[in-house]
């Protein structure tokens, strides 16, 4: 399998995928010839995140030969997830890969396709137990640390500040925000979590951050700064930083596409946002899952095909996490050289 790089960065490297953001997403199994068929599960089929993940799967599909496909929820929503699961299953693919929206909620259902011999992988999921490995970009607590390092810098070091979550049920998202708050107490003495309110929720919407945003500005007037994870949470809290007349004064950092976000970095309403390449990630995803059909070994060191899971090592506290070394930050000065 040749090596795919996706990721454009700041030094000038050029993404050249050559696949659609608009691309619809396909339920049709019998669109590609190859000995496995791996279906890769979303969050939700709409969200630019995963319309960006689609583009590697593609990209798999096409260099491996493989029945390889993208299908999701049509949105964010546990029930329906493990329903696009679950109908997986009783067609009988090879293989399934899930980022899933709630680990808990998917145990019952990704059981039962392990029990029916699918290899079960997952990516964001580093509490799921009923996976036979979880892919991660990077140590999650340490990304966490890389969020705090960029929002400290924006808040000058010092001020009160409180962390943010798509949903309290994300594993990933929490490890982020723990991670965050562990990496201020140990550089950033100055800076203070919000104890009447350490962690808010957004529900992976960007309105509902905007809102979120508001009050606590509102009812916080010392909050200076706010740890995103989701990537709705800093252009909602931007939206609500320009609407209260707040910026400069106040911060958000986390994760964000750049294409989406360069009107609020080019503003100074976010200072920098942090990223893995959901395309990477994708193309990782079912590369283990062929790897795993195929039936080569699991090993420390193990390359995905992709720049950044080029050598994965398991996790120090969890046999099942695999990790990588895949993020990077967008500033204004380097959003237009990531290509999307």
């Amino acid at each position: 399998m040749k090596q795919r790089r996706f990721k454009a960065i700041a030094v000038g490297l050029s993404l050249a995928v050559g696949l659609s953001l608009s691309a619809c997403v396909t339920d049709d199994s019998t669109s590609a010839e190859g000995d496995h068929t791996i279906v890769i599960v979303p969050k939700d089929s709409t969200n630019p995140w995963f319309v960006r993940m689609e583009e590697g799967v593609k990209s798999f599909a096409a260099d491996s030969g493989l029945n390889v496909y993208q299908k999701g929820p049509s949105e964010t929503d546990a029930t329906m997830q493990a329903q696009v699961i679950r109908d997986l299953i009783a067609q009988g693919v090879d293989a399934i890969g899930v980022i899933p929206v709630d680990p808990g909620a998917l145990e019952p259902v990704l059981k039962e396709a392990l029990d029916a011999g699918i290899v079960v992988v997952t990516h964001e999921g580093a509490t799921q137990e009923n996976t036979m490995y979880d892919i991660e970009a990077f140590n999650n607590t340490q990304y966490g640390g890389f969020i705090m390092d960029n929002l400290a810098e924006a808040m000058g070091e010092e001020g009160l500040y409180t962390t943010m979550v798509g949903h309290v049920t994300n594993a990933s998202h929490n490890e982020w925000a723990d991670g965050a708050v562990a990496q201020q107490l140990a550089e950033y003495p100055n800076m203070t979590l919000l104890e009447a309110e350490p962690r808010v929720e957004s529900q992976d919407d960007g309105e509902v951050a905007y809102q979120t945003a508001k009050e606590l500005f509102k009812k916080y007037p010392d909050l200076k700064g706010i740890v995103g994870t989701s990537s709705f949470d800093a252009p909602g809290v931007a939206r609500a930083i320009e609407e209260l007349g707040l910026t400069g004064k106040v911060f958000v950092s986390g994760t964000g596409l750049p294409a989406a976000n360069k009107e609020i970095l080019e503003k100074g309403l976010v200072q920098s946002l942090t990223l893995w390449d959901p395309a990477d990630a994708g193309y990782a995803l079912a590369s283990l899952a062929a790897k795993i059909l195929d039936g080569e070994e699991i090993v420390d060191g193990i390359d995905l095909g992709v720049v950044g899971y080029e050598s994965m090592q398991f996790s120090s506290v969890n046999p099942k996490v695999l990790e990588g070394a895949g993020w990077v930050v967008i500033n204004k000065d380097n959003v237009d050289s990531f290509g999307f």
